[in-house]
């Protein structure tokens, strides 16, 4: 027992070794672009030749910027909403059913996640234009929930799963319909998962590039802006938006991580 217990000791030590590294190979390109985003210098420098705020400056001051992050904004919040109604009873109904069927489309949820961004682009680009929704922001949101959504059907499901069945039959036992069970005993048990959903669906159409460069046309979203501004003209302005990007993720995670474990003062409560 002593030896087997060193020899599983030593495992989870290389394993703890080997995924610090891991994190700190992922976060390296961190300690560039910090750096560069608060750079005096007139273009991408490092190590930077001195401190000065003027990117973010130029970044708020450009309409061109804001307008594209607003657009970015509203398109994140449109496919949030669409994910987490299309998804939460999706995952219901491949959870609860007993169906065959269902246990397929358990199987295709999860295809946008395996086919590549740029085939699902073109099929969307080609159907987008017979019905002129290109270079319409919702159009762009639209696309985002097929990405989204196995997110949002994967991470819902998973509450489900471990959610006790029993409460709900006991609360229609007392008199509740299912729609009232639903919402009074089930969804507020589920919200780690529902949050954390939201979160990601968010992070995900925020991000996300390949499909904005089909749909976009002359609307860019922050993304396509973003690359646009690297072909063209690379200036660190590009560095402090990909600050921004990231404390926003960061941001995201946090309350993800805040209101999903009720840390929140009254959360949760009827």
């Amino acid at each position: 027992m002593p030896r087997a217990r060193r020899r599983g000791s030593a495992g989870r030590i290389a394993l703890t070794v080997l995924a610090g590294l891991v994190f700190a190979f992922l976060m390296l390109p961190l300690l560039v672009v910090f750096p560069i985003s608060v750079s005096s210098a007139s273009y991408l420098q490092f190590p930077p030749p001195g401190f000065s705020w003027q990117w973010f400056q130029r970044y708020l001051d450009d309409p061109v910027w804001i307008e594209a992050t607003i657009r970015s904004f509203k398109v994140a919040v449109l496919c949030t909403l669409l994910s987490m109604g299309l998804g939460v009873p999706l995952s219901f109904a491949l959870v609860r059913s007993r169906l065959r069927a269902m246990r397929i489309a358990d199987r295709l949820v999860a295809a946008p996640i395996i086919v590549p961004n740029i085939v699902i682009s073109i099929a969307i680009y080609s159907l987008f234009a017979r019905m002129q929704l290109i270079g319409e922001w919702y159009g762009i949101a639209v696309a985002h929930t097929i990405l989204a959504l196995p997110f949002v059907v994967i991470l819902v499901s998973a509450g489900l799963r471990t959610f006790d069945e029993a409460q709900e039959q006991a609360a229609m036992g007392l008199g509740a319909s299912w729609p009232v069970a639903v919402w009074r005993i089930t969804l507020p048990q589920l919200r780690p998962s529902l949050i954390s959903a939201a979160f990601l669906a968010f992070v995900t159409s925020f991000d996300e590039l390949v499909i904005a460069m089909f749909l976009s046309g002359a609307s860019m979203t922050l993304p396509k802006k973003m690359f646009d501004n690297i072909m063209l003209e690379i200036d660190p302005t590009i560095a402090a938006v990909s600050v921004l990007q990231i404390l926003l993720a960061t941001f995201c995670l946090g309350l993800a991580t805040l209101f999903g474990r009720g840390l929140v003062p009254g959360a949760g409560r009827n």
